[in-house]
């Protein structure tokens, strides 16, 4: 089967099925190894792209989505999702965010890290479908544990949780207070600029 052939075949189960289609269910219908499909989907994703195409290929955890393009969201919603858009506020973000960092995270561990009650925020968010229980911890009275779908990835553009930005180190100071590495690098830097300059000082008044 040439490679035309089997980049219609994953075109055609792509845009069939709708939804996200796992790498071993096209790796069934086709009979070709992983790494077979992974370079045919690149291809496809490079040609929609350099194309100017109106459709992309997304990769969410191991399965692949053929969808609208991102870009033309505005125009394609009015048309055919009546639906409301989900606003989230920055209450919802911050929770979301501390569980797309910490999987498998409990209500009361979220609550111990905002400093505020999380519940109707995290039940908008499972309505959302944004995030989904996680098991329950073994621990007394078993809290559920929480982490985030494939929607979230797709609603942020990623392909796995590996893509978050990195978070910025920090340290707690004298008074308990967080201190970002980032700022902590700055003050030490000024500091040696500053002995550096007192040193050329020194040196220019002993050579006098």
């Amino acid at each position: 089967m040439d490679y035309k052939k089997q980049q219609g075949i994953i075109e055609s189960i792509l845009f069939a099925a709708g939804r996200q289609v796992e790498i071993k269910e096209l790796m069934s219908a086709t009979e070709l190894g992983q790494d077979e499909i992974t370079s045919i989907v690149e291809i496809m994703k490079n040609e929609y792209n350099n194309e100017n195409r109106g459709i992309e290929i997304i990769k969410v955890n191991d399965a692949y989505q053929l969808c609208a393009k991102k870009e033309n969201y505005e125009y394609i919603y009015p048309i055919f999702d009546k639906r409301s858009k989900p606003n989230l506020s920055p209450a919802a973000l911050e929770v979301i965010s501390i569980i797309a960092y910490n999987p498998k995270i409990t209500r009361a561990e979220i609550e111990s890290i905002r400093g505020v009650g999380s519940d109707g925020t995290i039940y908008k968010l499972l309505e959302y479908e944004l995030i989904q229980e996680a098991g329950r911890l073994d621990a007394p009275g078993r809290p559920t544990m929480y982490e985030t779908t494939p929607k979230f990835l797709k609603m942020f553009g990623l392909s796995n949780l590996d893509e978050l930005p990195e978070l910025p180190r920090y340290k707690l100071d004298e008074n308990q207070q967080i201190v970002i590495d980032e700022y902590i690098k700055n003050e030490q830097n000024n500091v040696n600029e500053d002995k550096q300059e007192e040193n050329i000082v020194e040196e220019s008044d002993n050579n006098k």
